[in-house]
């Protein structure tokens, strides 16, 4: 009977982890001489444990929630046609999301779904006969934590149980910190070393466990007026980011595109992220097609690849751009604001050499012309290259020419206004623009080790000198694009806890990580755009609705958060 178990978890698994490719369903019964391996056995039961972060690195779920939620992305009713859906967007950014909201209860749902098919692989991978079974139960257990932990920091709460069959215990505050820290703490002598950044390593857990500790006084008092960072918690974030420092198995990228890349599964930049090489089923291109116009197209050979106008950045995180940079635009001084890849002077261009730009994008757009389902070619037979119109919106009249300032006025909110992201390169195997995906999508990364390990000595002690080391690290690092030298960003001379929250801003925009910044760092009920809620309440999301009616026959046992 466990053997039947066994295939039919193997055949539900959406990716393999080994790297992936379509699986041929065949009966088998516990005699066959052609079943499968013990191997196949257990890739099969911890495959769905990873599967669900194909869809909570969605972009209407975890980025959603922990980008247009803040300070740094903006959604508008794009020409009072597009993205209405109701107003959620508005919500999520003006912080009056409520708890009927769709993408709460699609991320809530992902969570749930996740936490599940980690405590089944729990109980199952026992029983294999396979030599990486401990391994595999340790990743297993670390996801479960993992996934806790997002469920912790959105939600305020977590569900544990051991028993499938169990109903779980809701833990919140700091029962709920004290359990995923001792889960990953018990699972971290087992897990590989070299398993890759699509799985859960050694270093992987040590990253988070420092993103952990530097949290730990938000989720042990979500609604406090300061946060009570500990020495203790600051030295444990500092010894798990030595840890991985010193380990000798990450460096990082001196082009700093490249780690968002199409091939990034190998760069060494990487700690942990979801593996997305474009053969995997559930691999998407969301997050590169999510915020350019549908007017560029950025493949020669998919004239239906486009982008749909979704969020800008906002005009408030820009303008922390220009007030650290001065007179001096930050495309010429910082190289992770953009990379020019179209010269749009070229007229005519080969398949091959047609590549759109990346990081912030601003002005009038140049690419690819849609005429009747193709793309114009010139007389000599290469791609034609000319100012974009909103043709594909029947705004002929409207250049595809980003502007500083978005809102959710009628003006503020049309398709030309905002700058726009591309950091995350697109795809180029996807067909639609929105299926299929090859660059990792990225949960931790060494950058974000030196900035943790910054802010915690100068949370701990104020060590200016120490701090600013690792800033400046991160900062020298980059030193080409696209294989051409490049000047590095400038070196700061002074570093604080705000400038330090501005550098995470400039390092790790569009990553997923700007709302648990701003909570932590005291910004969140900051004003911008046109947000002004300062509810610290809105630290945490509201519980689905549905899910407080489903477990409504149980009294008191899933409480709505306080304020919804």
């Amino acid at each position: 009977m466990k053997r039947k178990l066994y295939i039919f978890l193997l055949f539900l698994g959406i990716i393999v982890i080994e790297g992936c490719t379509d699986l041929n369903e065949e009966v088998l019964d516990e005699t066959s001489s052609t079943g499968l391996t013990d191997k196949q056995v257990a890739d099969g039961i911890l495959a769905p444990v990873y599967a669900p972060l194909f869809n909570l690195l969605y972009h209407t779920n975890y980025f959603a929630l922990q980008e247009i939620s803040t300070d740094e992305a903006i959604l508008p009713f794009r020409g009072g046609k597009d993205w209405g859906d109701n107003g959620i967007y508005v919500g999520m950014h003006q912080h009056t999301y409520n708890a009927t909201d769709p993408n709460l209860a699609n991320t809530w749902s992902v969570l749930i779904t996740a936490v599940s098919r980690s405590i089944t692989a729990i109980n199952t991978l026992p029983e294999v006969n396979d030599a990486n079974k401990d391994v595999y139960l340790a990743e297993a257990r670390g996801m479960r934590a993992y996934y806790s932990m997002v469920s912790l920091d959105l939600f305020g709460l977590i569900f544990v149980k051991e028993d499938p069959q169990e109903t779980s215990t809701v833990l919140r505050g700091t029962d709920a910190l004290e359990y995923i820290k001792s889960e990953l703490l018990a699972v971290e002598p087992s897990l590989s070393t070299t398993a890759g950044p699509g799985r859960l390593t050694k270093a992987a857990v040590w990253g988070l466990l420092a993103r952990l500790y530097l949290n730990s006084a938000v989720y042990r008092d979500r609604y406090a007026a300061d946060f009570s960072f500990t020495a203790d918690d600051m030295d444990q974030a500092i010894q798990y980011c030595d840890k991985i420092i010193n380990s000798g198995q990450y460096s990082l990228s001196s082009d700093y595109f490249s780690v968002f890349s199409n091939d990034n599964h190998t760069n060494k930049e990487l700690i942990f992220a979801l593996d997305q090489r474009f053969d995997i089923p559930g691999s998407h291109n969301r997050l590169a097609y999510f915020s350019i116009s549908g007017d560029m197209y950025p493949l020669a050979n998919a004239p239906s690849a486009n982008g749909t106008d979704g969020p800008a950045i906002t005009s408030d995180f820009y303008q922390s751009w220009t007030d650290a940079y001065g007179a001096t635009d930050p495309a010429d001084i910082d190289p992770r604001f953009y990379q020019k890849n179209l010269d749009p002077t070229v007229g005519c261009i080969s398949a091959a050499d047609y590549k759109i730009d990346r990081g912030i994008l601003r002005g009038q757009q140049y690419g690819l012309i849609k005429q009747n389902g193709a793309f114009v070619k010139c007389d000599n037979g290469l791609y034609k290259i000319d100012k974009l119109y909103n043709w594909s919106r029947s705004r002929n009249d409207l250049a595809v020419d980003f502007k500083e300032n978005v809102d959710y006025t009628s003006g503020g909110s049309d398709y030309d206004k905002g700058y726009r992201v591309e950091k995350y390169e697109f795809c180029q195997k996807t067909t639609d623009g929105r299926k299929i995906g090859d660059a990792d999508i990225i949960v931790l990364r060494l950058a974000d080790i030196y900035l943790m390990r910054a802010e915690a000595k100068l949370r701990k002690s104020n060590d200016v000198t120490a701090a600013l080391a690792d800033v400046n690290t991160v900062r020298a690092a980059r030193t080409s694009s696209n294989g051409n030298a490049v000047t590095p960003a400038p070196a700061l001379a002074d570093i604080n806890l705000d400038l330090l929250f501005r550098e995470r801003g400039f390092e790790l925009y569009w990553e997923m990580v700007r709302r648990t910044d701003m909570i932590r760092f005291g910004k969140y009920e900051g004003t911008w755009t046109e947000k002004t809620d300062s509810n610290p309440q809105k630290r945490i999301f509201p519980l689905p609705q549905t899910a407080v009616d489903a477990a409504s026959n149980i009294p008191g046992y899933l409480v709505q958060n306080p304020g919804y």
